[in-house]
C-alpha cells in the first residue's frame, strides 16, 4: 500500500507522515533511498510512503523535489547546511517588544536568511503589552521603511492575533525568532488546541530556556501549516556570499547599479548611492552597519573554507 504525504517531524531516524488523506504514520527511509538521495530528509518534505506485506511498517520510498526551504549553516562551526524545513510559503520572524529584549542585529540576521533563501517575510513583535507603541515605533521604522509587513501581537490583549491568524491559514509558515519571545503562546493563542509546549522566560539571564526540542510541522484547522522552530541563538548564514549580501537588504538592492563604481562594497568608496542615502536618512544607519558587518563575517568565512 502506498501513500502520498508530508513530513511533519523527525527524531533518531524516526519520521512522522500525514498522508494527504490526514492519516499520521510512524516511518523509517528506506535503505536504497539513504544511499541514493544527495538531499537530508527535513520537516516539510514531500514524500511517498509505502506499507509493508505483514502491515506492520511504513517506510520513505521517495522524496519529492523542494519547491523552497529554509536552512543555515550547521552549528558548531562546521562548513555544512543544515535544512530547518522545506516547501515554505512564508516566513514569520518572531520578536518580543521586552523581556526578552529586542536586538535589531539579530532580525537583520533572520530577515536576511529568509531573503537569501528567496523566501517571503513578515515582522511580528510579540508582547506589544509590555512597553509603550512609541518604542514599538522607533524599533519597527528602519524595516517598515526598507518595506516590510510588520504586525504586532499580545497574547495577554488579544492584540493583532485575528490578523495574525488570517496571515497564517492555508499557507505553510515557519515562525521563527530568538527563545523567549512567545512563538508557542502565539500558536496556541490564534489556534487552540495545538498545545505547544510553553516555555518560561529565565529571569537570571533573560535568555528563553529551549522548549522545542526540533522543528515540527502544525497541521491547521483551515488548512495549511505551521512550523514551530527551535529557538535560534546563534543563527549562520549560508549559501550567501559577501558579494551578494546587499541584495538582500531590500532599501540597498533597490539602489544596487547606482554607485559610481560597479564593484562597490558600499563602505568607503567615493560615489556610492548607498552612503548618501544614508546620509540623507534615507536607509536606517544601524541596518547600512547589519550589512557591514555580515558582510565581513561572511568575508571571514571564505577566507576560512
Amino acid at each position: 500500500m502506498k501513500a502520498e504525504g508530508v513530513v511533519l517531524e523527525g527524531t533518531g531516524g524516526v519520521w512522522k507522515v500525514r498522508t494527504t488523506e490526514g492519516a499520521e504514520h510512524l516511518t523509517s527511509m528506506r535503505g536504497r533511498l539513504k544511499q541514493e538521495e544527495k538531499i537530508k530528509l527535513a520537516v516539510g518534505d514531500h514524500v511517498t510512503i509505502e506499507q509493508d506485506d505483514a502491515g506492520d511498517s511504513w517506510a520513505i520510498t521517495t522524496i519529492k523535489e523542494r519547491t523552497s526551504r529554509l536552512a543555515r549553516r550547521a552549528p558548531g562551526g562546521r562548513y555544512a547546511e543544515r535544512v530547518i524545513v522545506a516547501n515554505l510559503d512564508q516566513v514569520v520572524v518572531v520578536f518580543a517588544a521586552a523581556n526578552p529584549e529586542p536586538h535589531a542585529g539579530m532580525i537583520d540576521r533572520f530577515l536576511v536568511i529568509a531573503e537569501s533563501n528567496d523566501l517571503a517575510v513578515r515582522l511580528v513583535v510579540n508582547k506589544c503589552e509590555l512597553t509603550d507603541p512609541s518604542v514599538v515605533d522607533t524599533l519597527m521604522k528602519p524595516y517598515a521603511d526598507a518595506g516590510y509587513e510588520i504586525h504586532r501581537t499580545s497574547v495577554k490583549t488579544g492584540q493583532g492575533i485575528a490578523e495574525l491568524h488570517d496571515m497564517l491559514a492555508g499557507r505553510v509558515s515557519a515562525l521563527t525568532g530568538p527563545s523567549g519571545v512567545g512563538k508557542s503562546s502565539l500558536l496556541n493563542a490564534i489556534f487552540p488546541g495545538v498545545n505547544l509546549r510553553v516555555g518560561e522566560i529565565s529571569e537570571s539571564v533573560n535568555k528563553g530556556r529551549h522548549t522545542t526540542v526540533g522543528a515540527k510541522l502544525v497541521p491547521l484547522p483551515e488548512n495549511g501549516f505551521v512550523v514551530d522552530t527551535p529557538g535560534l541563538r546563534e543563527v549562520g548564514l549560508w549559501g550567501i556570499s559577501s558579494d551578494d549580501v546587499d541584495q538582500c537588504f531590500p532599501e540597498i538592492r533597490e539602489r544596487i547599479g547606482t554607485c559610481r563604481f560597479r564593484d562597490c562594497v558600499h563602505d568607503g568608496e567615493p560615489g556610492c548611492a548607498i552612503r548618501e542615502a544614508v546620509a540623507a536618512g534615507e536607509i536606517s544607519s544601524a541596518r547600512h552597519q547589519s550589512y557591514l558587518k555580515l558582510r565581513e563575517e561572511l568575508a571571514e568565512s571564505e577566507n576560512v573554507y
